[in-house]
């Protein structure tokens, strides 16, 4: 599948045929393209959890839920208990101090305020994101969904997860089946022109994306933004 069709056909799936597991070669191989992803300085701070075996799940849903309190799911929640894999992605900082400190680097302190970014979170976002891409080239429906701040210490109790990693968020894996859409998708897309500057802050740029040819070049490239277009 071309990356192009990969990105527009992949969505957050919430609902899974929960008697069809995803075969576990699939599972491994879409976790070694994700350690694919970059990282600050190959740093590769990330761990994988994988949760498949029913009391695995079970588990996971009683730390992060009320469940085991005899509460009802509502309809979302509902919907994400049926998928049949999850991956919890946790990010490890020290990994990027141990990385950093290094003669290359330089920084020996190994202070955390060096990092306003924490870029841990962010490259294990980015290996998030190559699960939910490969997922659709596996025609596999995932999501990406967070765990909630009061429900982290359970989560890591549950599974031994040392208390240095950071739970970045969970992908689910499953066959999708049909579910309501999103009424969040009711805001629309934000146009292309409205969130892209071109060479400062607020100078609109190219109407819209040229299509792009098979030599991968720039094909139908659009008329520029005219002169007098006001500018925001």
């Amino acid at each position: 599948m071309e990356l192009d069709t990969a990105i527009r056909r992949r969505r957050m799936v919430r609902r899974y045929d929960s008697q069809r597991q995803v075969p576990e070669a699939v599972v491994i191989a879409a976790l070694d393209r994700a350690t694919r992803a970059p990282s600050a300085g190959f740093s590769q701070g990330w761990d994988f959890l994988v949760l498949r075996a029913p009391a695995e799940r079970s588990t996971f849903w009683d730390a992060t839920t009320d469940a085991a309190a005899g509460g009802e799911p509502d309809s979302w929640l509902a919907g994400l208990m049926t998928a049949p894999t999850l991956v919890v992605c946790l990010s490890d900082p020290d990994h990027y101090l141990d990385r950093y400190a290094e003669a290359d680097k330089g920084w020996t302190d190994r202070d955390p305020t060096r990092w306003p970014v924490p870029y841990w979170d962010v490259d294990t976002g980015m290996a998030a994101l190559i699960l939910l891409l490969t997922a659709v080239e596996d025609g596999l429906g995932a999501c990406f969904f967070g765990v909630p701040p009061d429900r982290h210490t359970a989560v890591r109790d549950a599974f031994a997860i040392p208390r240095n990693r950071r739970l970045v968020g969970v992908v689910s894996l499953g066959y999708a089946v049909p579910h309501p859409r999103s009424p969040s998708l009711r805001r629309g897309r934000r146009e292309l022109v409205e969130v892209t500057h071109w060479g400062r802050f607020g100078e609109p740029g190219p109407l819209a994306p040229p299509s792009v040819g098979e030599d991968g070049g720039a094909r139908g490239a659009p008329d520029p933004v005219p002169a007098d277009r006001p500018r925001r």
